[in-house]
């Protein structure tokens, strides 16, 4: 499991990104739960997800409407798959309207910077 904290800050929300080798939806449940196990983000407002499959795509918003589509499509683009991409965030007080879509593909990219597209 890979783990980038405090990655991007706006306006008092906060980013983290994750991800790890992944090959379905209950891969996908497992380390999210692990990820949780980890109090602060236990403690987060969103665990937004997304993985591509041989099988299908699997994605989660977990509250934050349309970011599991945003992190599916940054895998299909990388063609990356049997890898699940987890954008975490700890709202701050503030609605960060369309910048929190642009927030969410930054974190992707700096995932995908520092642990390569084979992961």
């Amino acid at each position: 499991m890979h783990v980038f904290e405090n990655i991007i800050s706006d306006r008092g929300s906060k980013y983290a990104v994750s991800g790890g080798p992944c090959r379905s939806e209950t891969e996908a449940k497992a380390f999210l739960k692990a990820l949780q196990r980890r109090k602060k983000f236990a403690k987060a407002t969103h665990n937004s997800w997304g993985l591509l499959t041989t099988e299908a795509p699997f994605k989660g918003d977990d509250g934050e409407s349309g970011a599991g589509m945003v992190i599916l499509r940054m895998l299909e683009r990388e063609a990356l798959q049997d890898h699940i991409i987890v954008v975490t965030r700890w709202y701050g007080g503030k609605h960060l309207g369309g910048d929190r879509f642009r927030h969410v593909q930054e974190a992707v990219r700096i995932y995908l910077a520092q642990v390569g597209p084979t992961g």
